[in-house]
């Protein structure tokens, strides 16, 4: 599910123009897609614009259930490859992801919402009860706090110390990494550079 680190420099992407899709994309998308992955990208559109002066705490929960809906394939099931990390685009417009897409499609929401990036932070995790690697969203409301968890197995969103079923191990964002031997902070542990998917998937966003 979940590939290990590769040395791979890459620059952070931000996630303005996450929602900008020009009549032409968007015609494209319909005739490979349908009508239904049209209104998945607007849909995705309005929420984003519409909810800007909402809380922080409003915004997790809004962009938490929004992907949610989403269904869940594995990577081989949906891709027809062992791992693969998709941008926010393509898990709607193919309506399917893994919790890696989950996690990565919620992040960069939030971010286009104006979260600050050093709130956010996806974890890879182990998860006790599936017996399997799995990753979150996590959100800090404050500096040096225990973290909110916005997950697709469960969907009520949670302290981390309140998730005794999710073993962390390491955290990233856009600016860092971070080994996650606690249900806190975690160990900076330099740049999320060093995660090959990552570097690739911000890639792919630029483009």
């Amino acid at each position: 599910m979940l590939s290990a680190l590769m040395l791979l420099p890459s620059p952070f992407v931000s996630a303005k123009g996450l929602v900008e899709f020009s009549p032409a994309l968007l015609g494209r998308v319909e005739s490979k897609f349908g009508k239904e992955a049209v209104l998945r990208l607007q849909a995705l559109k309005k929420l984003v614009e519409s909810n800007q002066a909402l809380s922080e705490n409003d915004k997790i929960k809004i962009v938490n259930d929004f992907f949610n809906r989403v269904p869940y394939y594995t990577d081989l099931q949906h891709w027809k490859v062992k791992d693969y990390w998709a941008t926010p685009f393509e898990k709607l417009t193919t309506y399917g992801g893994d919790c890696e897409d989950y996690s990565i499609a919620k992040y960069f929401t939030l971010r286009e919402l104006g979260v600050p990036d050093d709130r956010l932070r996806i974890m890879y995790v182990k998860a006790i009860n599936w017996g399997e690697a799995h990753m979150v969203l996590t959100y800090f409301p404050k500096p040096r706090t225990i973290p909110l968890v916005l997950d697709n197995l469960n969907p009520r969103i949670l302290p981390a110390n309140q998730r005794k079923d999710l073993i962390p191990v390491y955290s990233f964002n856009g600016d860092g990494l971070w080994l996650a031997k606690e249900r806190g902070t975690g160990k900076r542990a330099g740049s999320s550079s060093k995660i090959g998917l990552w570097s690739d998937l911000q890639r792919r966003v630029q483009q």
